[in-house]
Order: structure tokens, then C-alpha cells, then sequence
């Protein structure tokens, strides 16, 4: 189960750090942040942990961008405004969907108003 997003009054920790992947390594199959190298199986589980924090984090903040960028397309104050019919569409989301990434994103970028500007990491 996925561990809940940090909001505005937490801190955010910094997940572990997702090392460069040479195209030479990410293009076989077999390669996946070097855990295919690690014979033992506690280092395994700590950097396959540590990555899987570090992906979950990174969703996260992105979905997080997504809805920041939804609110700001659909503000009623832009001459080019979208839609959520638009966004949705843009997005590969439902409509419905959309609506609540709008609103999500009208509150995080409210809660960013009071401190300045958003620390996008």
C-alpha cells in the first residue's frame, strides 16, 4: 500500500536517489537499476525498497504537477482556457477525474501562495 504524500505543513523526505541509466543498460531487458548485480539478498531487498520509495515518491510529486497544470489550464482567467472535458482528454483521464485534479490543484497551488513559490522537489 502506498505511503500518503507528505502536504503543505509536512516536511517532504527526499527518497532515495534513482541513478542514471546508460541506454546501453536500459535497453536489455534484463538490466534494471543495476539490482540484477546484487547477489545478496539483503542488499537486494534494502536497494530494491529504496527504489520502490523513491518511484512511489516520484508518482506522487507528479500527479501532484498534473493537477498544478490542470488548475492552471482550466482558470477562468486565461484567454485559452480548457475545458475539463479538454484537460481530461489531453490527460487520458475521465472527465470526472479531471474536475477533481482541477480542484486538487487549485488547493495546492493556494496552499504554495502563502510561502512564496512552490518547491518543485
Amino acid at each position: 500500500m502506498a505511503e500518503q504524500t507528505p502536504r503543505r505543513n509536512e516536511p517532504r523526505l527526499r527518497p532515495a536517489p534513482l541513478l542514471f541509466e546508460p541506454a546501453e543498460a536500459a535497453a536489455d531487458p534484463e538490466h534494471f537499476f543495476d539490482l540484477e548485480s546484487i547477489d545478496d539478498p539483503k542488499a537486494l531487498l534494502t536497494r530494491a525498497t529504496e527504489l520502490t520509495h523513491a518511484f512511489r515518491a516520484a508518482a506522487d510529486r507528479a500527479v501532484e504537477f498534473q493537477a498544478m497544470a490542470a488548475a492552471q489550464l482550466a482558470d477562468p482567467r486565461r484567454f485559452d482556457r480548457l475545458t475539463t472535458a479538454a484537460i481530461a482528454e489531453r490527460a487520458e483521464w475521465t472527465e470526472d477525474y479531471a474536475k477533481k485534479m482541477v480542484e486538487f490543484g487549485r488547493d495546492l497551488m493556494r496552499g504554495a501562495e502563502g510561502r512564496g513559490s512552490a518547491d518543485p522537489v
